[in-house]
C-alpha cells in the first residue's frame, strides 16, 4: 500500500474527510519532494500537491501520481491553497498540529476562511512509524554506509589526533561516497565522553581513554545513528568493566525486542543490567528512539513509553554509562521489529577495540 493510500485509510477512520500536509518532513514521506516549501492536499479521491515557482522543476522530477501545482508573483500562498480547497470542494481541513506554529495557525484560521480546521495530531508520525520494505532498505544503505566510515576512522585512531580531525575526516569520508551527515556528529575523548551529546575539540586523544564516536550517514533521504566506543591503546580492568556491561545491557534490551513488547520495558531491562554494578545512576537518557527521515524520528525506548513495538518499526538501541572527570561509553545500532525479534542493520563490530591495533 502505498504512503498516500495509507494516509487516506488513516484520515477516514480518525473522521477526517481532507487534510493539509505542510511540514516538509512527511510531505518528503508523502511525496518524494526535497525542497523547502510544499503543501499536499489530501481528499479521500483527490491529491494535489501545491509549490511555489522556485520549484516548478523539481517537483515535476520528484512528485509523481498526484496533481502539481505552482503559483509565482504576485499570487500568493494562501491564495494558491484556497484555490485548490475551493475546487476540491473541502470545507472542514485537518491540519498538522504537531508541526504547526501558533502564528502559521492564526494565518490559515484568518485566510482560509472558507474552510473549518481541525487539528490531525499525530496521525502522520504514528504512520511514518512502521517503514516499508524499501524504507528500511534505505536506511540499510545508510547503516552500510555508516558501517564503511568507522571501519575508515579505525585506521586513524592513535594517540596525539584530535577529536576535530576524526569528525572532519568522518564528514569527508561520508560525503566522498554520495552520502550526507544525518546530525552533528560527535566525537569525544577521555573525560570529554562523559559528556553525553558533547562537541568534538581539538583534544588530542591519549593512551587508556576511551573515545566515543556518535554519526550517521542519510541517503536518499533516510538516516542512520551509529555509536561506538573504542580505547586508545591498552584498556585497564574498570575500563574493560563498564564497556562490557554497555555492551551486555545493549545485547540484553535487544533480545527482548519483539511485537507486542511495551517499549519501557526493553528501556527498563538495561537498567536493571547496569544495576548489576552500580551503573544505572549513570544513565541519563533513554534507551533509544525511532529513525528514519529523521535521526529523532516518531517514538522513544524509555522510561513511561507506552508505544508498543510493531513489525516495520526502527528503532535505536543506545545504553550509555557517563562518570564525570573520568570518561563514558556508548554502544548504538540500528534494529527493524519483526514479529519474533528484530533485525540488525548495523554491521561494525561490537568487540572492544584496543587503537591503534598491532
Amino acid at each position: 500500500m502505498s504512503n498516500l493510500a495509507r494516509l487516506r485509510s488513516a484520515l477516514a477512520h480518525n473522521g477526517f474527510s481532507a487534510a493539509l500536509i505542510s511540514s516538509p518532513t512527511n510531505v518528503f514521506w508523502l511525496t518524494g519532494f526535497t525542497g523547502s516549501f510544499g503543501y499536499v492536499v489530501v481528499t479521500a479521491f483527490d491529491a494535489v500537491f501545491l509549490t511555489d515557482s522556485r520549484y516548478t522543476i523539481q517537483a515535476q522530477e520528484q512528485v509523481s501520481g498526484i496533481e502539481i501545482r505552482s503559483f509565482s508573483t504576485p499570487k500568493t500562498g494562501i491564495q494558491a491553497l484556497t484555490e485548490i480547497l475551493v475546487d476540491l470542494g473541502v470545507k472542514e481541513l485537518g491540519f498538522e498540529s504537531v508541526n504547526t506554529t501558533y502564528a502559521q495557525f492564526l494565518t490559515w484560521n484568518e485566510k482560509l476562511d472558507t474552510v473549518a480546521l481541525k487539528p490531525l495530531g499525530d496521525v502522520v508520525e504514528n504512520l511514518r512509524m512502521v517503514k516499508s520494505a524499501e524504507e528500511i532498505a534505505k536506511i540499510k544503505r545508510s547503516c552500510e554506509l555508516t558501517d564503511a566510515t568507522f571501519d575508515h576512522l579505525i585506521r586513524l585512531i592513535q594517540p596525539g589526533i584530535s577529536e576535530y580531525e576524526i569528525q572532519l575526516e568522518m564528514e569527508f569520508f561520508i560525503r566522498r561516497q554520495g552520502g550526507h551527515m544525518a546530525f552533528e556528529p560527535i566525537v569525544v575523548s577521555g573525560p570529554n565522553s562523559a559528556r553525553p551529546h558533547g562537541k568534538a575539540t581539538d583534544k588530542l586523544l591519549a593512551l587508556g581513554e576511551f573515545v566515543t564516536m556518535d554519526f550517521g550517514a542519510k541517503l536518499d533521504g533516510y538516516c542512520a545513528d551509529m555509536t561506538r566506543t573504542v580505547v586508545v591503546g591498552k584498556a585497564d580492568e574498570r575500563t574493560r568493566e563498564v564497556y562490557n556491561q554497555v555492551l551486555k545491557a545493549q545485547l540484553s534490551s535487544i533480545e527482548m525486542m519483539k511485537a507486542g513488547v511495551v517499549a519501557e520495558s526493553v528501556d527498563a531491562k538495561a537498567r536493571e543490567v547496569f544495576d548489576e554494578i552500580g551503573l544505572a545512576k549513570h544513565f541519563g537518557h533513554g534507551l533509544g528512539h525511532g529513525l528514519g527521515i529523521l535521526v529523532h524520528d516518531t517514538g522513544r525506548l524509555g522510561i513511561g513509553s507506552k508505544t508498543v513495538l510493531e513489525p516495520g518499526q526502527v528503532w535505536t538501541v543506545e545504553p550509555g554509562v557517563y562518570l564525570e572527570g573520568w570518561g563514558g561509553c556508548r554502544i548504538e545500532d540500528n534494529v527493524v521489529v519483526t514479529e519474533d525479534g528484530v533485525i540488525n542493520l548495523t554491521g561494525s563490530t561490537k568487540e572492544l577495540l584496543e587503537l591503534p591495533m598491532a
